[in-house]
């Protein structure tokens, strides 16, 4: 499937009236027990890991502490969380009826050729954490009944991927479906969630964390988003702690640092690799500058998806106590900041990709870890905040949605 950059132009009337009626349908659906949130407190960069080896919950990619946060800002009617809400909101994924269309083997080839199933559980992944959001941000149970309808859709029927893109496709459709699950567990009474941890326990995690070596990076790291994701869920730490293990090798073998010497590192557990052969794999580029990921000369797009993944873990185990964010941050800096400049029109160097990169694909929008890196930390990112605040709000598809509503800063 090509990957392009949707970018959104609104009349300015419209989307003031669209968030005023959004805002308008939150106060009204708004559950009594609910606090108000006067002042809110500033994350810290890392949350305290539970005793024992725990996982606090909900815990995959966004916590309760997030989520009272941004519900806060959009009853104030605060930007970017109001109009991000609005557009989430009204979008199809948003809507309490949509209908999921389970099967029981979902077959993608190459760019999903065949389709049998691949996107209708991408989509109904992206609808199930979508309505999930939508009921923990307005306390509409037609939300929190739309999430539960699609998970247990699935969890009634799958029983595996198959073809070239199976592996990828169990992964990019578990990230937002466990995201789904993980927040309506622990925010809504009377669901049984076993036929859920028994697909992502049996059919998910076992296509996901043993990794793909030689693919391009964006799919490990993909699919360590999708164990790390469901480990949480399952309470299961030894399958955390592999994928972390992965996580790590994958993102020293995805962005190169000068550091690493004149080649890039190779793909986790893989040693004494010829030199051509990691140039090939790289896709040709050889003058390596701080950066530079593996998917850099493939296309951008291919590579923001790598980073985007890569964040997302990092963003998960901060709620979990442990802070990745610190090991991966001179990376995802650097190659962040390398790409937003031509991403956002400047010509590229001559060295980079003999001069011609595909730029234009960059996608999805950095939100979360240009949240964690500049609103958390400090640091200072002027491209990568630049290319967020033009093309804002986030969009959703595959493992990757609404950022600006859940991380926007």
């Amino acid at each position: 499937m090509k990957i392009t950059r949707t970018r959104v132009v609104a009349c300015a009337v419209v989307v003031v009236l669209a968030v005023c009626v959004a805002v308008a349908a939150i106060r009204q659906r708004q559950r009594p027990d609910r606090p108000a949130a006067a002042r809110e407190p500033v994350a810290p960069a890392v949350l305290a890991a539970l005793p024992g080896g725990a996982f606090r919950h909900p815990g995959v990619l966004v916590g309760a502490d997030d989520l009272a946060r941004v519900r806060a800002r959009i009853d104030s009617g605060v930007e970017p969380w109001a109009s991000a809400f609005a557009q989430m909101a009204g979008t199809r994924y948003g809507d309490a009826d949509w209908q999921p269309r389970p099967r029981a083997v979902v077959e993608c080839g190459p760019y999903s050729n065949p389709d049998l199933g691949c996107v209708d559980e991408a989509e109904d992944g992206v609808a199930a954490y979508t309505q999930a959001l939508l009921w923990n941000l307005t306390g509409d149970e037609r939300h929190a009944a739309a999430a539960i309808r699609i998970v247990d859709a699935w969890a009634g029927v799958l029983e595996r991927h198959t073809n070239v893109n199976g592996p990828l496709q169990a992964a990019w459709s578990a990230v937002p479906m466990v995201r789904a699950a993980e927040l309506v567990r622990y925010s809504y009474d009377g669901w049984d969630p076993a036929r859920a941890e028994a697909m992502f326990r049996d059919v998910y995690l076992p296509e996901a964390i043993g990794g793909a070596t030689w693919t391009n990076g964006n799919w490990e790291l993909i699919m360590m988003e999708a164990a790390t994701g469901i480990a949480v869920f399952l309470d299961d730490r030894a399958s955390f702690d592999r994928a972390v293990d992965r996580f790590r090798g994958r993102v020293r073998a995805y962005v190169y640092l000068e550091s690493d010497g004149t080649l890039p590192v190779a793909p986790p557990g893989e040693t004494g690799v010829p030199a051509e052969r990691l140039i090939s794999y790289w896709h040709g580029q050889r003058d390596l500058r701080d950066g530079v990921t593996q998917e850099t000369c493939r296309d951008f797009g291919h590579a923001g998806w790598g980073l985007s993944a890569a964040s997302h873990v990092a963003e998960t185990a901060r709620l979990q106590g442990l802070d990745l964010w610190s090991e991966i941050a001179p990376r995802m800096t650097a190659a962040l900041e390398l790409h937003m400049p031509y991403a956002l029109g400047e010509p590229a160097p001559a060295w980079l990709c003999d001069g011609e990169p595909d730029t234009e694909s960059y996608a999805p929008l950095p939100e979360a870890a240009r949240h964690h890196l500049v609103d958390r930390l400090g640091l200072d990112l002027p491209g990568t905040t630049a290319y967020v605040r033009r093309y804002r709000p986030a969009e959703a598809a595959y493992f990757f949605a609404w950022e600006t509503v859940t991380h926007g800063g």
